[in-house]
Formats: C-alpha cells, sequence, structure tokens
C-alpha cells in the first residue's frame, strides 16, 4: 500500500497483535479502517481478504486459518498457540508490499482458505 496512514495502521495492527494476540474488539475495527484505505487505493484483492479475515474474527473469536507454509517447510511443526497470532501477522504484513509478486500469491491463497472455511 502507499498511503503512509495505512502503513501506520499496518504497524499499529502487528504492533497489537504481538502485545495483545487477537482483541477482537479493536482488531476488528483496524481491519475495518485498513480496509476502507484499500478501497481509496482500488485494490480489490486487499479489501475482499480484509473482509473475509475481519468477518471470520468477528463469527469465531480468533483466525482459524494456519499459517501458510511453504512445501518444503511442511516438517516443521507450528506453535499451536501462537498460530492463529502469527497467520494473522503473516497476512496483515503481505498487505506492505504488493509489489511483491509472492505477497499476492499469498494473499490470493488466504482469501481462498477464508473462502472455503
Amino acid at each position: 500500500m502507499e498511503n503512509k496512514a495505512a502503513l501506520k495502521l499496518i504497524d499499529k495492527i502487528l504492533n497489537d497483535l504481538d502485545r495483545t494476540g487477537i482483541n477482537t474488539d479493536t482488531l476488528v475495527s483496524d481491519i475495518k479502517e485498513l480496509r476502507t484505505y484499500a478501497l481509496e487505493e482500488q485494490i480489490p484483492l486487499v479489501v475482499k481478504v480484509l473482509r473475509l479475515a475481519y468477518e471470520h474474527i468477528e463469527e469465531h473469536g480468533t483466525f482459524l486459518i494456519p499459517m501458510l507454509v511453504d512445501e518444503e517447510d511442511e516438517d516443521v511443526e507450528n506453535d499451536v498457540e501462537n498460530e492463529p497470532v502469527e497467520s494473522l501477522k503473516y497476512l496483515i504484513a503481505l498487505i506492505k508490499n504488493l509489489n511483491n509478486k509472492i505477497n499476492i500469491s499469498d494473499l490470493k491463497e488466504y482469501r481462498d482458505l477464508l473462502n472455503q472455511y
């Protein structure tokens, strides 16, 4: 994303996730606010992923989409307790650099996983 306020908000969300984990009250409103920046910048994939993410968090009280794992890293066991936070942090961090093709690919994968859930 290009908007400085959006980038600041991404950093705030990531810091909040580190400090308090998935606190649905502030997290959902912050994700909704971040979505408005994506709407302004006309980035449909990000708009969709953020909507699906906050709806998922509202419905389940957490983020149940597993962390994306490269095929070569599949042997690595994830810490189940931290997985929702880490997975959500990764999803939010992807939005910072949309010029990276891998980030776009991973956002599409998150979109598909959220749609299937």
